[in-house]
């Protein structure tokens, strides 16, 4: 079944390690031209070497050039974030499909006494102010033109539970009624916004406890492979053109417990 149009073609930001890449390739991988966008050229020069090869494996060398687009700046800053959409259009035509899954390193030692202004502003750049310039500019171009384009943002599971880092658990928290607010407003045009929620994923800016894995029922921390699947369903309008404002999560059912304990703060108060 193919599950996108020839007309069809994505942005995925963080696309240079983890989750955003494995959706970027998966993407690729069915025929979708996609812009690889991150803050690392180094990461992103590897991911668009894994899709020429994955292209090579699967459907011909020959066709792979052309399809993974690489992009490099940083979404902090609101002019890269205009410039993204510039170059995509540029390179792959009218964009139907965001997914926004970049985000900054998040370290353990940036508790609520400990974060500093500059780490607090960054994070909530990346995170939601960037969804919300990126998919409103997208989404305005869409209502235009009766495109049914797609918005599907990379959230948290800590959007509901504390993570003792509260520029990053509210950053995403913001994520998801972002998400509830463009699906609410956007839908009379045919666009959709959903939401997706990994787990523990030993990727990308996320070093994972392996001890972790005897919080999750399925017995395993996550892997970024593992959400690439209902990325595509969710983004497919064959297969998901019916869901809009939904919570999609892929823990192995971790948030079933709230495994965090609150941080060590001795000698701070």
């Amino acid at each position: 079944m193919k599950l996108f149009d020839d007309t069809d073609a994505a942005i995925v930001t963080g696309a240079g390690n983890g989750i955003g890449r494995a959706i970027a390739l998966a993407l690729v991988r069915e025929g979708v031209p996609t812009v690889f966008a991150d803050i690392d050229a180094k990461t992103v020069a590897a991911a668009l070497e894994q899709a020429k090869a994955d292209a090579g494996e699967a459907i011909g060398a020959a066709v792979a050039p052309g399809r993974a687009i690489g992009w490099v700046g940083d979404l902090a800053e609101p002019s890269a974030r205009d410039r993204l959409l510039a170059d995509a259009r540029a390179a792959i035509g009218p964009v139907t499909m965001l997914v926004h899954s970049a985000s900054p390193p998040r370290h353990e030692r940036d508790h609520v006494f400990a974060v500093d202004g500059e780490t607090w502003r960054r994070m909530r750049a990346v995170n939601l102010d960037a969804a919300f310039d990126l998919g409103r500019a997208l989404a305005r171009g869409w209502a235009d033109d009766a495109t049914p384009g797609r918005l599907l943002l990379l959230t948290s599971l800590h959007t509901h539970t504390p993570r003792n880092l509260p520029h990053y658990s509210t950053s995403k928290a913001g994520m998801g009624m972002l998400v509830k607010e463009f699906a609410k407003s956007l839908g009379r045009y045919g666009i959709r916004v959903n939401e997706l929620v990994p787990g523990a994923v030993a990727a990308g800016g996320f070093k994972a406890d392996p001890a972790l894995a005897r919080h999750i029922p399925l017995g395993r921390l996550g892997r970024a492979d593992d959400l690439a699947p209902l990325a595509l369903a969710v983004l497919s309008n064959r297969l998901g053109g019916y869901v809009t404002g939904t919570r999609i999560v892929i823990d192995g059912g971790l948030s079933l417990t709230n495994w965090f304990e609150p941080p060590e703060l001795a000698n701070v108060v």
